[in-house]
């Protein structure tokens, strides 16, 4: 670690002194809170939508599959309100210490895993959402000529309920860029346990971390740009949902091949 002599009172400069003397330790930071955001939110987005997917699923009653996607339910219902009312940091501690005698994992791995399980319990219901938020009559033409419940599901609504809950996706890795920030109580070296580190050093608290803030809202607002480029991208290809009878054109043309 590189020590900093702060000459006189002027608190930009000091600001600029940080930024210019530390930023390999900032970029070392900012590349760990992207590998943990976007690792995270893949993984969290893949449960979300096996979750989320198979609670959208509507079953018989009187079945012992319904039986079974009864308790199903309830499991999947305990994972989403668990995850999603308690404090990631709580989280991180708790699973850290209480699964590394099992894994021996490293910091780095455990903190991507509680990223990915938290960011699933908020995608599931985000994809169970956009499922709920498709037209019903697209289910209904597209099993009315013979589609399963499984191939409905991946072939006409899990496509559209993703771009229709793109933006709540979109938000939920942001969060991410700045939840990482809680991983820092199991020593992953993401950008605000270096500028504790940086801040601890040279004794210079309210420099450093306001030049965390604004590394912090230069990755949000960039991701945000990109968020929206894309989601225009999504959008432009077609403007609205497709109609039942557009479903049923899409199953038609898909049987003819």
């Amino acid at each position: 670690m590189k020590y900093l002599t702060i000459t006189g009172n002027q608190f930009i400069d000091a600001c600029l002194s940080i930024l210019i003397t530390f930023w390999p330790s900032l970029l070392l930071g900012v590349k760990t809170v992207l590998l943990v955001a976007i690792s995270g939110t893949i993984i969290g987005l893949v449960i979300g939508l096996i979750i989320g997917g198979l609670r959208a699923i509507k079953v018989e009653k009187g079945s012992i599959i319904y039986f079974i996607k009864w308790v199903y339910d309830i499991l999947a219902k305990c994972y989403v309100e668990i995850f999603r009312g308690t404090p990631m940091m709580v989280q991180a501690v708790f699973i850290y210490y209480w699964l590394k005698p099992a894994f021996g994992w490293s910091p780095i791995i455990a903190g991507i895993f509680v990223i990915s399980i938290n960011t699933g319990a908020y995608m599931a219901e985000i994809i169970r959402a956009g499922i709920q938020s498709v037209e019903i009559g697209q289910t209904e033409a597209a099993r009315s000529l013979g589609m399963s419940a499984q191939q409905t599901m991946m072939s006409i609504i899990i496509p559209q309920a993703i771009k229709n809950a793109f933006p709540a996706i979109g938000n939920e890795f942001i969060v991410n860029i700045k939840d990482s920030s809680v991983l820092n109580v199991i020593s992953v070296t993401e950008l605000f346990f270096q500028a504790k580190s940086i801040a601890g050093s040279l004794y210079r608290y309210e420099e450093t971390f306001l030049v965390t803030a604004f590394v912090y809202l230069f990755l949000t607002i960039i991701t945000s740009f990109i968020l929206n480029l894309i989601e225009k991208r999504i959008n432009k290809t077609k403007t609205s949902f497709p109609t039942s009878s557009t479903t049923t054109n899409m199953v038609k043309a898909q049987g003819e091949h």
